[in-house]
């Protein structure tokens, strides 16, 4: 091999050496962007089932005559339907997550409001502290998204 076979043949390692690691960095952010819609598929999904709950414990409370709790009722089942949606198309990483996780997160701010109204009830505090972790993992995966 002469001279300049073998410094054709480096170039050529170094071009595959860059292509390789600019792939290992590509993978990465890639991973660390599923990351974020991972977490807050996740958040959503914990946040569902937690609106789910309330809405049934809620309608118990109505049952017994206790109108003040309609608005909760209703508002836990609105959020719990998007907190569902945002679960399904983060898990997918679908092209509408950000929208999707955009009313997510004002759907939870209105429901954890409402829910704190009765912070000494465990079913209204856990739908408020998941409603308030799921809108900040929302936030937090909308942020990321738009930075990249």
């Amino acid at each position: 091999m002469n001279r300049r076979d073998a410094l054709i043949g480096l170039g050529g390692l170094g071009l595959v050496s860059s292509f390789v690691s600019d792939n290992a960095q590509a993978d990465d952010r890639k991973q660390h962007h599923h990351s974020h819609f991972d977490k807050c598929a996740k958040a959503c999904g914990e946040c569902m089932n937690a609106c789910n709950s309330c809405f049934s414990h809620c309608s118990t409370l109505v049952a017994d005559g206790k109108r003040d709790h309609v608005a909760t009722m209703q508002l836990c089942n609105d959020c719990g339907d998007l907190c569902a949606v945002s679960a399904r198309l983060c898990a997918r990483n679908g092209p509408m997550a950000l929208i999707a996780c955009e009313a997510c997160a004002k759907a939870c701010d209105a429901c954890a409001k409402q829910c704190e109204k009765y912070a000494s009830d465990p079913h209204m505090k856990a739908c408020a502290e998941s409603c308030r972790t799921c809108a900040k993992a929302c936030r937090e995966m909308i942020a990321h998204a738009s930075q990249g």
